[in-house]
């Protein structure tokens, strides 16, 4: 065993549950990618960030006021979360159910990572160490444009042979 690797025994790796369902093949594979993408996120951006697009994604489909609006702000914020966009298109175009159903499914495994992580933290338990999967804390590339009057395709309704 190498010395890195026993270094790394007597802590807690928070993202356990995430690599576990990035690799579990009967997740189907928008929740294997966003689970994937979550791995070394901070613990509460993580949760939140997934929780804000749930919300303005759940809002669009419900049909309430500011959904788009919403939406349209935290995928063009030139000074935003690339891991928001990058969940966001993992699922986009998926269907809005499944979207939804993905995005709650992560928001659950985030909050009891979350739960766990407060936790371990009472207890004095060390944690694995996270390692940022982003090198930047602005976001690397073109942004989404801000118009929040944006055409819903078929994806965003349930049946999409309306």
């Amino acid at each position: 065993m190498s010395a890195s690797a026993a270094r790394y025994l007597d802590h807690f790796d928070l993202d356990v549950t995430l690599r576990d369902a990035a690799i579990d093949e009967q997740n189907r594979p928008t929740r294997r990618m966003i689970a994937n993408a979550a791995i070394g996120m901070h613990v509460e951006d993580a949760f939140y960030s997934v929780r804000e697009v749930r919300e303005a994604v759940s809002w669009i489909h419900e049909g309430e006021p500011g959904g788009k609006r919403k939406l349209a702000s935290i995928l063009s914020n030139p000074n935003g979360d690339d891991f928001q966009r990058c969940i966001y298109f993992c699922l986009a175009g998926r269907g809005v159910v499944d979207m939804l159903d993905d995005l709650m499914w992560l928001e659950d495994l985030l909050e009891a990572r979350g739960r766990i992580a407060g936790d371990i933290y009472r207890r004095k338990i060390r944690a694995r160490p996270l390692v940022p999967p982003y090198v930047a804390d602005e976001p690397d590339g073109p942004v989404v444009a801000a118009a929040e009057d944006f055409r819903q395709g078929r994806s965003w309704w349930a049946d999409p042979d309306l």
